[in-house]
């Protein structure tokens, strides 16, 4: 038991890391964070992974740590960009530790679904009343949410199975599920 614990813990440490470290890379692409958003792809992996709580840890301090190294995202985006990844991280660990369809590649995407679209909405929600009311309108959310960061949600909806799988097939996570 206190096994797994450590290895959530590094693979938390790992996804965060990966918070600072993808952003960097993908900005060499002209718009490639807004593109490809990849910040998400640790934060949906840790939840998916690790569970609801290090996925949420995993959501929040991520892009704080990638904004006090990076300055990416900027400060005045920063609690955006934590409420969005923190609902990732969560909703996808709840999603795996509560959806048990018999076959995991439907878990997989059901809580990968589940949780982007409700992050979607909910930060959504929360940057018309909270961060930005009466400047954020229901075009700035569609194009922000879905039109611009269309090609990062093929990629995430690709590569994080893949990977939850790959992770599996070498042992580096439990084959099997628990219920």
């Amino acid at each position: 038991m206190k096994n797994q614990s450590m290895v959530k813990l590094v693979t938390t440490a790992v996804c965060i890391a990966l918070c600072v470290v993808l952003p960097l890379a993908f900005h060499l692409i002209p718009d490639g964070g807004t593109l490809f958003s990849p910040m998400h792809l640790p934060v949906l992996l840790c939840g998916l992974v690790c569970g609801w709580q290090y996925g949420l840890a995993c959501g929040i301090i991520g892009p704080l740590l990638s904004s006090l190294i990076t300055q990416m995202p900027g400060m005045a985006y920063l609690p955006v960009m934590m409420v969005e990844l923190a609902l990732y991280g969560l909703i996808t660990g709840l999603m795996m530790k509560f959806v048990h369809t018999g076959k995991l590649i439907a878990d997989l995407y059901i809580s990968l679904l589940t949780a982007m679209l409700a992050g979607r909405i909910i930060t959504g929600i929360a940057r018309g009343l909270i961060f930005a009311p009466g400047a954020f309108t229901v075009k700035a959310w569609a194009t922000g949410y879905f039109v611009s960061s269309f090609p990062g949600i093929v990629v995430q909806l690709i590569l994080l199975p893949v990977i939850y799988l790959g992770l599996q097939r070498a042992h580096l996570i439990p084959g099997e599920r628990s219920k």
